[in-house]
């Protein structure tokens, strides 16, 4: 029996923009993100049933069609018509509802597995496209690395990588719903972070420009409601983070250092403020 891996990295928002309110309901938005050395495992076995199931050990995460990885499952099989089974195993590392795009990426690594399991041969693009009828995050992730999103999401182009340094990620015990604090934007309130800045540094591999022009619209409306989220931001700037910033609709905030020896002591700072605290690479 044929078994397939993929890993599912998780991505930070070097910027998270809302531009505007599209007539479908959502927002068009303008991100900037980057995989980092934090990954979800995703195993694949083929079944002889033409059906679908998935595993994990994880009392947050659902395991049956609400799953956003058995949506991707779901998806691939009927847009291609594929009559073969398959059992999905995932081994959760990255924090749930953490703005992490956890669940984003465990269904983009659910698209590239099955497109190598029945050697389909699509290309990233085009998995792409269809990971857009998934979720706002499932595009970029599908590629990974670092690159601009825009529109829903669904628009990718990838960027020169950011330059290689350490991360320190911290989240507290709550979780966030996006759709909460896409309710409470107000276009007119935001702080809108320089994209255009960002890119420019990132095009110069410029780690204290890209530190200085990290910016998230969303940042504002997560922290009026959970005052703890500006708390580990301040408490991360305060340890020696030369950037930090909360990625997507948080509530984990993260803090960038080139230095290992500076990052460990910011992650054993913050270690006495949350539970789960994680020190990890870039990827992208």
């Amino acid at each position: 029996m044929l078994v397939l891996f993929e890993k599912a990295p998780a991505k930070i928002n070097l910027s998270l923009d809302v531009l505007s309110k599209r007539d479908d309901g959502y927002h068009n938005v303008e991100m900037i993100m980057t995989t980092i050395d934090l990954s979800d495992r995703i195993e694949f076995h083929e079944l002889k049933k033409d059906r679908i199931t998935i595993s994990l050990e994880s009392r947050f995460v659902p395991s049956d069609e609400r799953n956003l990885a058995y949506k991707a499952a779901a998806l691939f099989k009927e847009r291609y018509g594929i009559k073969a089974g398959v059992h999905i195993k995932i081994e959760k590392n990255i924090p749930v509802s953490a703005g992490l795009g956890g669940g984003s990426s465990d269904a983009a690594a659910v698209l590239r597995g099955l497109n190598r399991l029945w050697s389909m041969n699509l290309s990233l693009k085009e998995l792409a496209c269809l990971g857009a009828e998934l979720g706002t995050d499932v595009p970029f992730c599908v590629y990974g690395g670092t690159g601009i999103a825009t529109g829903r999401g669904e628009n990718v182009e990838l960027l020169k990588s950011a330059p290689a340094c350490w991360v320190v990620l911290a989240k507290p015990n709550i979780g966030v719903s996006s759709g909460g604090v896409f309710q409470q934007i107000k276009l007119h309130e935001i702080e809108h972070p320089n994209t255009e800045k960002l890119m420019k540094a990132l095009g110069e591999n410029d780690f204290s420009m890209i530190c200085t022009h990290l910016g998230n619209a969303l940042e504002s409306i997560t922290m009026a409601l959970h005052p703890e989220v500006r708390h580990i931001k301040e408490t991360m700037m305060q340890a020696g983070a030369t950037g930090t910033l909360m990625s997507g609709s948080g509530p984990t905030v993260y803090g960038l250092a080139m230095q290992e020896s500076k990052a460990q002591r910011i992650y054993n700072g913050m270690r006495g403020f949350c539970e789960e605290v994680f020190l990890v690479r870039l990827l992208g």
